[in-house]
């Protein structure tokens, strides 16, 4: 048995996100499955994070633990054989047996992007969310600097029964615009669940001049839960890249 390290890349438009379920599609239950024929017995595929349904990604880490004499670029090359053409393996690499796609990431960058222009992107609109109104840039980076630090991230969290703790560190949020799209790039040592969607929604909410900077202040503070803000659909939503040291 050997512990292999892969580099992953997926269109989540048709999957229920990451974590695998019973009777649904998945991008967990898709890896698995595969490997299962591969390796003729069953086999846990652990990704460094889970995704929520319809969030893609470039650069999802994960790690399996693999009975094979295939090379790397044989199990690489029979995984992208036999997956669905929205899923793609970009590399396999032996790791080293204490190797955890999960426990041992310490940063993650995701983007969000969003398209303003008056004629709408036929071939983007499954990546990007389309914008009626064009938000003041300068109040969204304003908002922005709010938002950086360690902070309990508690109202910026859709599962209200969260045990663990809600406290995260965000140390990068830049948003620039290029054309007709707007780009939201977070980065930090980890994201609770629509953490990162329910920030884009209240920083155009703030672009839009309808969220104040002590009402984010608020949110960020307030013992009892609220909700800080609307959710920006899982469409925009791209994992980049994780870190590991």
């Amino acid at each position: 048995m050997k512990n292999f390290r892969f580099l992953l890349e997926y269109d989540g438009s048709r999957y229920y996100g990451w974590q695998r379920q019973p009777e649904k599609n998945t991008i967990q239950g898709k890896l698995e499955h595969v490997l299962q024929l591969m390796c003729g017995k069953e086999t846990e595929v652990i990704g460094a994070g889970r995704t929520d349904a319809g969030v893609h990604a470039k650069g999802m880490v994960a790690n399996a633990w693999l009975e094979t004499e295939m090379s790397c670029v044989e199990i690489r090359d029979y995984m992208n054989r036999y997956l669905p053409e929205d899923i793609a393996v970009r590399e396999v690499k032996e790791a080293s047996p204490r190797f955890h796609a999960r426990y041992n990431a310490t940063g993650k960058t995701y983007r969000y992007t969003c398209q303003e222009g008056a004629v709408k992107s036929v071939f983007d609109r499954k990546y990007c969310l389309r914008l009626e109104e064009r938000p003041e840039l300068a109040r969204m980076q304003r908002a922005a600097e709010l938002l950086k630090g360690e902070h309990d991230f508690k109202n910026f969290c859709i599962n209200p029964r969260m045990k663990k703790s809600t406290v995260r560190h965000v140390d990068k949020i830049q948003i620039t615009r290029e054309g007709e799209y707007l780009y939201f790039t977070f980065h930090g040592n980890g994201f609770l669940q629509n953490m990162v969607r329910i920030m884009v929604g209240v920083l155009l909410e703030a672009g839009y001049g309808r969220i104040t900077p002590e009402e984010i202040e608020e949110a960020l503070k307030a013992s009892a839960r609220q909700k800080a803000g609307p959710t920006a659909p899982a469409a925009g939503l791209c994992l980049i890249e994780v870190d590991y040291h």
